[in-house]
């Protein structure tokens, strides 16, 4: 259940990430061979139970750390599990709902220091409802680390426009591999790599809409949730303590200039290049795709020689990152479009 998925000697830092969680007490088998039984790791699991979400069932934070080998473990920060403690990604669940909708969902099991159980958590890749039936329909150990992976890239939408060298702006759909793109910190790059995904456009993948003038774009930016937006604060507003700060989009929705859209599909783009980058999308300052553990199994297996480095290292821009906490005023928006042109 906890084998190694990655074996990579890398030299990085130590990426985070945030689930979003039910523990497996709030998804249990109301039909089938289990009844009664909350939702386990897979070993346990039986084709053609059905699962519902219980009615007091709560969404949390579960918080994991990373290492080059992709051995996760809770952050001290995390809302669930025990500091310190390993969690293991078991696989990826598929369930049907009576509509017939196809839902994926990833499972983590937490191990104590006895290397027992201690809990597992359930991450729906769209929402549960309650009181609708979930059958379980397909049970995949290794398809897990490909859908974490595709969670982890930071994408832009198609018809995003990207800013090239000439300072002319080109759709993300029409770049390609060594075009040459301006980045705020290293000047003229060329691209490296560009992946295309298609997914439903629901629970962790549905994408972030930064409507035109939010942030002193002239169009909608849409991106993926977790992607970061470099600000330039002229007066720091927001007591980040430093005026280059690193936003995630989720984290300025306000539903009026920053939303959020959950429904039918979306086609996500993902720019590599040699070194994590700071580019214009929109005329919004926005990272690249950050190659590290989590995304690596994202990438395809005949770009490594293409590659100057397994992945990549960490920049000093990457500490620009600021807790949400900051940003949990309901206008934090607007007070960043003041603050960078203060």
């Amino acid at each position: 259940m906890c084998k190694a998925l990655i074996r990579m000697n890398y030299s990085t830092h130590n990426p985070k990430q945030a689930l979003p969680v039910y523990r497996s007490k709030d998804f249990f088998v109301v039909a089938g061979a289990n009844v009664g039984d909350p939702i386990s790791f897979a070993n346990e699991l039986d084709l053609d139970d059905t699962y519902e979400l219980g009615t007091n069932a709560t969404l949390s934070q579960l918080n994991l750390s990373t290492d080059g080998e992709l051995n996760f473990k809770v952050s001290a920060d995390s809302a669930l599990g025990q500091p310190g403690a390993q969690v293991c990604m078991d696989s990826c669940l598929t369930l049907m709902c009576a509509t017939g909708n196809v839902i994926e969902a990833l499972i983590w099991v937490e191990v104590d220091a006895q290397g027992h159980i201690a809990e597992i958590y359930v991450m729906p890749l769209a929402p549960f409802i309650t009181k609708t039936g979930y059958t379980l329909i397909g049970i995949d150990r290794d398809k897990a680390i490909r859908k974490f992976a595709e969670l982890s890239c930071v994408s832009f939408a198609r018809d995003t426009r990207i800013t090239l060298a000439s300072g002319a702006q080109k759709s993300v759909q029409d770049l390609k591999a060594g075009d040459r793109v301006l980045t705020r910190y290293d000047g003229v790059q060329p691209i490296r790599w560009i992946g295309q995904t298609t997914v439903r456009a629901a629970g962790e993948f549905a994408p972030v809409r930064i409507k035109a003038g939010a942030l002193h774009n002239s169009n909608d930016l849409i991106v993926s949730p977790d992607h970061r937006l470099f600000i330039y604060q002229r007066s720091d507003t927001i007591g980040a303590g430093r005026a280059e700060i690193l936003v995630r989009a989720r984290h300025l929705i306000n539903g009026t200039t920053v939303v959020q859209h959950d429904g039918g599909f979306i086609e996500y783009f993902q720019l590599l290049f040699d070194e994590h980058q700071i580019i214009f999308a929109e005329g919004i300052a926005a990272e690249t795709l950050m190659m590290d553990p989590r995304t690596r199994a994202a990438l395809p297996a005949d770009l490594d020689d293409a590659l100057p480095c397994a992945v990549h290292e960490h920049r000093p821009h990457l500490d620009f990152e600021i807790a949400k906490d900051l940003l949990s005023h309901p206008d934090a928006a607007n007070m960043l479009k003041r603050a960078s042109t203060m």
